[in-house]
């Protein structure tokens, strides 16, 4: 009888090890998978504050020489904000919103010189972005997206 309780016994310390052994290893990869998805996360809302910027700033410079009516070259704008409506803050949408604003308000504005945009750039009133950096700063320094 001795023997089969040592043996019983002996099984069970090796169920309970292995039982140990699995549920570290599923955490782990578990813990691991979720890292990599929200780094995933991150990254591909980092990427598309970096395409709005590009393309905020390309077409603010055009603002600034050239009046139109023409909504045509903001479509590819207005698409990356309504993706960031998916995934961002609100901070991040609003200061989004507001550079969109200014570029409206630039186009509507009449043509710049080349020296008046110089000193629009000297005085730091070109740094239509600057809210919109500081506030994607945060929700990627935070990794938090929607409130």
């Amino acid at each position: 009888m001795e023997q089969y309780m040592s043996a019983l016994m002996g099984l069970a310390g090796v169920a309970i090890g292995s039982l140990t052994s699995f549920a570290t290893t599923w955490l782990t990869q578990s813990s691991q998978l979720k890292d990599r998805r929200r780094e995933a996360e991150i990254a591909r809302r980092e990427k598309l504050f970096t395409d709005f910027i590009t393309e905020a700033t390309r077409l603010y410079g055009d603002a600034l020489s050239h009046q139109k009516d023409d909504v045509s070259d903001l479509v590819l704008l207005y698409a990356l904000a309504a993706q960031m409506r998916l995934v961002a803050s609100d901070r991040v949408i609003a200061t989004a919103e507001a550079a969109m604003e200014r570029i409206i308000e630039s186009y509507l504005a009449p043509n710049r010189s080349l020296h008046e945009i110089r000193d629009l750039a000297g005085s730091g009133a070109m740094d239509f972005l600057l809210d919109f950096g500081r506030a994607c700063r945060v929700e990627l320094s935070t990794g938090r997206s929607r409130p």
